[in-house]
């Protein structure tokens, strides 16, 4: 008989400062984690072996705001942890573009900790250049640049409900090429080809939600086995995705406007993944009020 007996999930959470490593901790905590911010990397050992955790999945944010931070050593004791394997080990990585970070830091005045005796911009710089290597060894990195907090809790919570559920969770979302590739994709599917109920006088104003308008995308020709096609594609990718522990997957269906086609094609198959029991959230990032 299989084991039902599970890792606890440990979740290092790095990154720049200003990405949102606090947000993300307090997303964490929300869920249930046992959050430590800015914690010490020398009492690292202590913590997990603590009896009182009793159980509940880990979050531990090191970064630069620590004294004497050292992403070497950071790495080091990560892997030192998941050789013996007593936890479900993964690491965050929170990064921004360089104008978002100095957006953020001039709006809230906080002063950036690399950057004491200089500008941010260098403080920024220092940081993106003593992280790099932490950066290519990291599980997950997110990239909050376009992110508002509810796009961030979205991001987070998938990837850590994943961990603690045993299972994939995956979002499916539509997008509009107009305004940029969503930056979490992990597959992009291009549905421009489809006939566009954009140049409908009645269903132009309406959204791939509507009835009439999944019925106009579904007229298309070649739908059907476009449809099947996809199907038969993420029947191959999900369970090998699954099997190299990957927690959370965001596919991502592009149109011209984001509002029609891309949205038909992703309630379409969401629904389908919802078929096969998988946690699914929906997600039109073109329809504000979804």
């Amino acid at each position: 008989m299989e084991s039902t007996i599970r890792k606890t999930p440990l979740v290092f959470v790095t990154g720049l400062s200003g990405a949102g490593i606090s947000s993300t901790m307090k997303i964490l905590e929300d869920l249930g984690y046992a959050a430590f911010d800015n914690f010490p990397l020398s009492l690292l050992d202590a913590l997990l072996n603590q009896e009182s955790l009793d159980g509940r999945p880990i979050a531990v944010a090191i970064d630069t705001r620590a004294r004497d931070f050292n992403p070497v050593l950071l790495m080091d004791k990560i892997n030192e942890i998941k050789n013996k394997n007593d936890f479900l080990v993964k690491t965050f990585f929170l990064i921004a573009d360089e104008p978002v970070l100095l957006k953020r830091f001039n709006e809230t005045r906080r002063k950036h900790p690399l950057a004491k005796d200089r500008s941010i911009a260098d403080g920024i710089a220092a940081e993106k250049s003593l992280l790099f290597t932490l950066k290519h060894e990291a599980g997950y990195v997110i990239d909050s640049s376009d992110y508002s907090i509810h796009d961030l809790r979205r991001i987070v919570e998938g990837f850590a409900d994943g961990l603690v559920h045993g299972k994939m969770n995956v979002t499916v979302m539509s997008f509009s090429y107009r305004y940029g590739l969503p930056r979490e994709a992990d597959l992009v599917i291009d549905v421009r080809f489809l006939r566009n109920p954009n140049w409908e006088v009645s269903l132009k104003d309406l959204t791939g939600l509507n009835s009439d308008v999944q019925d106009f995308v579904r007229g298309d020709q070649v739908y059907d086995d476009f449809l099947t096609g996809t199907k038969n594609l993420l029947d191959i990718l999900l369970p090998r995705y699954q099997s190299e522990g990957k927690s959370y997957l965001t596919i991502a269906f592009g149109c011209t406007g984001g509002r029609h086609r891309s949205v038909t094609l992703a309630e379409e198959i969401g629904g389908y993944l919802e078929n096969k029991n998988l946690p699914v959230l929906m997600h039109h990032r073109e329809i504000k009020s979804v």
